[in-house]
Parts: structure tokens; C-alpha cells; sequence
């Protein structure tokens, strides 16, 4: 009996350990199954491009997600962050502000240091002043979008026919969209980084222990302030680049529930919420799923309030078999 309750705990142990490295994959698969049985024309190759296009700010504020969640923190300002860096470029770029020269590069510069202190401001409350994550980055989220608001003065802020707009949309040879060359920069340097640098070994044993990590000489201090800078840059790039896409810079809407679906897409590939061993691929493969959700809900003319339920029930589970029942 004994050895049959041994063996039953070793076996859901494998189970266990098996849906953590590739749940996320097995349910990519199945929606693109789903997809594929019910559209016919899902397969060609413009809807893989459109995928990652669509998926692309998910994807990008997912990596910065990733830093700071396997770092142990948490930060739901991504959203309004976006939104933040997308007005201050606009408005710059249009020349509504007469101390500002009329400059994209100005404006992109000035949006990605801003940026850089909403991200700078999150790590000295969370590292200095021992402030909850969560509350910190919350009050950040409301104050960026305030922000954003008040720097478009509540409007739609739209441009045309400049090279701002061009790169949003500019196709590589082959046909493929720069999106995808710059998710795939954004992979390999994150990549690099978390597993291939004193930083990023930095950075998860914040997470697995930050006590002991302190006491093995690393600078939590310092690393944390740095992993909520860097989602917070990131964030910018990515409203930069859908505001791009998009030729307008919404200050009410650009990153709205950017955050959640981050946080999601960290979760559903398999990062400890607790912090600890950073999973790039399959968070990348999770943002996919999360925009998946969406395409597939849109296709079968199903209303969008489902995909959040769907969304909800795959983050509790995909929570649930990833966490270590060890702790």
C-alpha cells in the first residue's frame, strides 16, 4: 500500500513537472487546432504574421514582466506606462508643446526616460522604502494614466505620413513585419541577460531567496531598482511602437489591461509568482495564447467578455500547476 502511495505521488509529481515545462505549449497547440478546424484559411502564412504583429506588445511587456516577477516583485504599471511614453512622443512629435522642439527623435528620447523614472520611482518604494510591490506599482498606474491623460489633454492624438509611422508598418524582405524582428531582439537579449549574465543569475536568486542572496554579497537594492527600470522601458517601446502602428496615441486606451496580460503570460509559462527561475519560450508562447484567446473568440463571433473568463481560468490553472507545493 505504502509503495502504491509512493508510487501514485512520484507519478502526479511527473505529471506535475511535466505540464509546467510544456503545458504552455500543448495549449498553443490546441488553439491553433481549434482555429485551423474552424477557419479554414487560419494555416496561411499572413495569419501567423498577423498573430505576432497583433501579439507583439503582450509578447515585449511580457519580457520586462519576466525580470521583475522572477526578481520576486510584481508591476501592474506596464499599461499605463505605455500609454504615458505613446502621449509624450505625440504630442512632442506634433509640436503641441512650444518648449519642445518638433522632433521624433526628441520625442522618443523623452518618452523612454520618463519612462525610466516611473520604472526608477517603483524600485526605490519597493527597495528602499520596503513598500508592497503591489501597492506601489498600483499607485504608479494610476498616476501614469492621469498623466498621459492630462499630457494629450483627454484627446486622440494622431499623426500621419511621417518615418514615426513608416516603422510601424515597414515590411522586411520576405514580406515579414519588423514586429517580428524586434520580438525576436527582444527574446534573444532577454535571454541572454537572465541566463548568461551576473545580472540575471542576480536576478532570480533575488527571487528564490532575497535574504540569502543578501547575505551572498549581491545588491538587492540595487538589482531591484534596475528590474522595474528596465519593465518600465520596455513598456515604452512597446507603446512607442503600437502607437507607430497605429498612427495615434490614445491616452485613455493605449496599454489598457496591458499589465494583466503580461502578469498572465508570465504565469501560464510556467515563472514562479513567488519569483525564482526565469521561462522565456514559453512565456513568449503564452502572450501568443493570451492574443490566441482573443483571435479565436473574434473568429467565431463570440462576445469579447468570454475571452476575459477564458483568460482568468487558464492563468488560476496554469498558477495552480506551477507552483512548488514544497513551500
Amino acid at each position: 500500500m505504502a509503495d502504491a502511495k509512493r508510487e501514485s505521488g512520484i507519478s502526479r509529481a511527473a505529471v506535475n513537472a511535466h505540464l509546467k515545462k510544456f503545458g504552455a505549449l500543448y495549449a498553443f497547440l490546441i488553439l491553433i487546432a481549434i482555429n485551423s478546424i474552424s477557419n479554414r484559411n487560419f494555416l496561411a502564412v499572413n495569419t501567423f504574421w498577423n498573430l505576432l504583429i497583433q501579439a507583439f506588445p503582450i509578447i515585449i511587456t511580457s519580457l520586462g514582466m519576466l525580470f521583475v516577477i522572477s526578481g520576486g516583485g510584481i508591476d501592474v504599471s506596464v499599461g499605463s506606462v505605455m500609454a504615458v511614453a505613446g502621449a509624450l512622443n505625440a504630442v512632442i512629435m506634433n509640436g503641441i508643446y512650444p518648449f519642445f522642439p518638433k522632433s521624433i527623435l526628441f520625442g522618443v528620447i523623452m518618452a523612454i526616460v520618463v519612462a525610466g523614472l516611473f520604472g526608477a520611482f517603483n524600485g526605490v518604494m519597493v527597495s528602499v522604502f520596503k513598500m508592497q510591490p503591489i501597492v506601489v506599482t498600483l499607485t504608479t498606474y494610476i498616476i501614469a494614466r492621469g498623466l498621459a491623460q492630462l499630457i494629450a489633454n483627454g484627446k486622440i492624438l494622431s499623426f500621419s505620413n511621417t518615418p514615426f509611422n513608416a516603422i510601424g508598418i515597414y515590411r522586411l524582405p520576405g514580406n515579414i513585419p519588423i514586429q517580428v524582428l524586434i520580438e525576436l531582439l527582444f527574446i534573444i537579449v532577454t535571454a541572454f541577460v537572465l541566463k548568461k549574465t551576473v545580472f540575471g543569475y542576480q536576478v532570480q536568486a533575488i527571487g528564490e531567496n532575497a535574504q540569502a542572496a543578501k547575505l551572498c554579497g549581491i545588491r538587492t537594492t540595487r538589482v531591484r531598482i534596475m528590474i522595474y527600470v528596465i519593465s518600465s522601458l520596455i513598456a515604452a517601446v512597446a507603446g512607442l511602437l503600437v502607437s507607430s502602428r497605429t498612427s495615434a496615441a490614445d491616452p485613455t486606451n493605449l496599454g489598457a489591461l496591458a499589465e494583466m496580460d503580461a502578469i498572465a503570460s508570465v504565469a501560464i509559462g510556467g515563472t514562479s509568482m513567488s519569483g525564482g527561475k526565469a521561462r522565456i519560450l514559453t512565456t513568449v508562447i503564452s502572450a501568443m495564447i493570451i492574443q490566441l484567446i482573443t483571435i479565436t473568440i473574434n473568429m467565431n463571433n463570440i462576445h469579447y467578455a468570454y475571452a476575459r473568463v477564458m483568460k482568468g481560468i487558464i492563468i488560476i490553472l496554469a498558477v495552480y500547476i506551477q507552483q512548488d507545493k514544497s513551500r
